[in-house]
């Protein structure tokens, strides 16, 4: 799938993840790239680097994949559900609570790197898999309508935003 969402097939939550994606290319092919760049940037870090914070209240690296791998299976179940044809609503998630109960400082950072790639890798087979119909199929995920296209769009955004805030904030140095 190459084509981008309409504004009409999601909210304004997501609109600003969603404005992130590149306006060409292949989806799959844009997150696939991604994946390369988070193993680029944080698989050669150290346990010292991993556990770093740039504020005291700001979440570690560790912490942030964490995160990125969390919403990675979240949103690929979104698409999955809306994909098939779900009309139940999906649950939004507090993104904080997932992270403190996630407790992901207890890995290392190389375990962590290895739970993203294995999410990320099931999240690249399902896109891969999608029949053609089944992307512009709406569903409704935290209160708001959105299409499969759009949730796929929203899992690009997410990650460069948080790789835009890994470069400048924890990276930086």
């Amino acid at each position: 799938m190459n084509q981008r969402p309409e504004p009409s097939e999601y909210s304004e939550f997501p609109a600003r993840y969603i404005a992130l994606v590149p306006p060409e290319g292949e989806l799959a092919a844009l997150l696939k790239e991604q994946s390369v760049q988070v193993y680029e940037l944080l698989g050669g870090l150290s346990e010292e680097q991993g556990s770093y914070r740039y504020a005291p209240d700001k979440w570690s690296i560790k912490q942030l994949l964490g995160h990125l791998t969390d919403n990675d299976r979240i949103m690929s179940y979104r698409l999955l559900a809306i994909a098939r044809g779900e009309t139940a609503p999906l649950p939004g998630y507090e993104e904080k609570l997932y992270a403190a109960a996630g407790e992901f400082d207890r890995f290392t950072l190389q375990e962590l790197v290895q739970h993203y790639k294995l999410v990320r890798q099931s999240t690249l087979a399902l896109l891969e898999s999608l029949p053609e119909a089944a992307w512009t199929r709406m569903g409704t995920a935290s209160d708001s309508p959105i299409s499969v296209r759009a949730v796929a769009c929203v899992i690009i955004g997410h990650e460069l935003h948080h790789l835009g805030v890994l470069k400048e904030r924890y990276l930086k140095q």
